[in-house]
């Protein structure tokens, strides 16, 4: 069984797994560099990484769930969280929760400083989910949520919008 114990300190974000990283044509808007630590602390039914930005990027598209809640604690640096139709300036020490909803709990996190930005995102980790992108009117479902040792839910995943299947990215 993993150590239920993590320093922050030990831990270097790196980039997206391939499988799910953002495609080469938007990383200038999207790179998040993701530290999965709930597999890590044993942790089966809540989620948590440390997730670092740069300058200019956006973690993850403008999305909300209608079956898991999200919390993000600001950990260093400054930015700016979309929720709803609001936008909010952020820095370290912030809490900022994400309750389940629709459109009006959607939420996407932006560095607009001039450093890094890191925080971490903690989140229940229910199945079904179903993910919101209101930016291009895509859906995620999403079943099965184990999470592999990568951090990434090893269940079904999939993307589809007006347009039929997409891939995760293309909502962006």
């Amino acid at each position: 069984m993993p150590h239920p114990i993590l320093s922050l300190s030990d831990l270097v974000p790196g980039p997206l797994p391939d499988r799910i990283a953002p495609p080469e044509a938007i990383r200038h808007l999207y790179d998040p560099r993701v530290a999965p630590l709930g597999p890590r602390l044993g942790a089966r039914q809540l989620g948590c990484s440390l997730i670092a930005l740069a300058p200019g990027r956006r973690g993850f598209p403008f999305h909300s769930h209608r079956a898991n809640e999200e919390l993000f604690v600001i950990l260093d640096g400054r930015g700016e969280i979309r929720i709803g139709s609001e936008r909010r300036a952020i820095r370290a020490g912030d809490l900022i929760a994400c309750p389940a909803g629709g459109p009006e709990t959607a939420h996407q996190i932006i560095n607009t400083g001039d450093r890094e930005l890191s925080y971490l995102a903690i989140s229940t980790r229910h199945s079904p989910e179903i993910a919101e992108y209101p930016d291009s009117g895509a859906l995620m479902a999403i079943a099965d949520y184990a999470v592999g040792e990568d951090g990434v839910a090893q269940g079904v995943r999939h993307v589809c919008g007006g347009q039929g299947t997409l891939d995760y990215w293309d909502e962006a």
